[in-house]
Parts: C-alpha cells; structure tokens; sequence
C-alpha cells in the first residue's frame, strides 16, 4: 500500500478524502519533525519512531573486496509495539471496522452526507447552467454570422467559399481566381 492508497482507505472512514489526505499530512510531518529533532515517538498498540547514531566503520566494496571508511550518521528506526507484532504474526485479530462506527468516533454521519450531497448538486447544477449559457451564446453567434454571411454578396465572401471547397494551398489560388473573375464587383 502507497500514500495515496491509504488515503483512500482512509477517506471512507473520514467521509472525504480531503479530510483523510490532511490527517495523513499532518501525521508524517508531525512524526517527521520530532524524529528529527531528536525526540522519541511512541503510539502505543503501534509502534516506536526514534533517532540512532550510527558511529563511523569500515565496510567492503562487494565488486573488489576493498576496504571503504563508511562516515558517522544518524538514521531513523522504527520498532514495532507488542499488539502490531502480533497481529502481523496471526496471534491476534483485529475487530472489523464498520463505516458507520468510525464516522460516529470522528463525529461525522447522515448530517456530513446531506451537506455533501447538497454541495455536489450544487457544484451540478451551476455547471449545467454554464454549459447551457455557452451553447446559447455559441448558437447566436453561428446565427449572426449566417446572416451576416448571407447579405454580403461581395467576391471576398465568393472567394472564402471558393478556397473551403476546394482545401488546398495551390488549388485556393486558382479559387480565387475563378471566384474574383465570377463575382459581379459591388457598387458603392
């Protein structure tokens, strides 16, 4: 399991995923920072985070078989607790968690759902009217533009027409010509 799959996990028992991705963040920095700074973390039921020196020592190329001088550092350890041990080792059973239960421990439930729901028919229905508002605007300006299209009777309208029927670079020239040669000149 990754990062953004126990978010996701997570996300069922917190009822929203920004919720889940916000207590995992707050989670590993927390432990993160402490850890850093020197000081021991200790969940209790889970586990151990904490600091080790490691002193300076010598170690061996494997390829070679030569002699290297490894540098002092300080790394972070992690111990497991007695109860995360024995789950992992089929000793004891964890109790099946329900959805429900765990919205009732961090407070969330039916009323979470109804605002959800309401926020997202929100969310719905103001990009409904959205779409709606573009594709009127973008069917008026079609309109406009065909009428606009059919009262010109000009060789430059005549010549566009021309140079789309026919596609291509070399034959819009010949278009051109044809149409500018069809076209009656417009009177002013």
């Amino acid at each position: 399991m990754n990062k953004a799959q126990l978010i996701d996990k997570l996300s069922v028992h917190l009822g929203s995923k920004k919720a889940a991705t916000d207590a995992v963040e707050a989670v590993i920095d927390t432990v993160t920072r402490a850890v850093a700074s020197g000081e021991r973390v200790a969940i209790t039921g889970f586990g151990v985070f904490h600091k080790v020196a490691r002193p300076a020592r010598t170690g061996r190329n494997p390829r070679t078989g030569a002699a290297v001088k490894i540098k002092a550092t300080t790394v972070p350890k992690f111990k497991a607790g007695q109860s995360f041990k024995d789950v992992v080792s089929g000793a004891k059973k964890l109790p099946k968690v329900t959805v429900s239960a765990a919205r009732a421990v961090t407070g969330t439930g039916s009323a979470a759902k109804k605002t959800t729901a309401k926020k997202s028919t929100a969310k719905k229905s103001t990009a409904t009217r959205s779409t709606a508002k573009k594709t009127t605007a973008k069917r008026s300006t079609a309109a406009s533009a065909g009428r606009t299209l059919a009262k010109k009777s000009s060789g430059t309208t005549a010549k566009k027409s021309a140079a789309r029927k026919l596609g291509s670079k070399a034959t819009t020239k010949k278009a051109t010509k044809k149409a500018t040669k069809k076209a009656p000149a417009r009177r002013r």
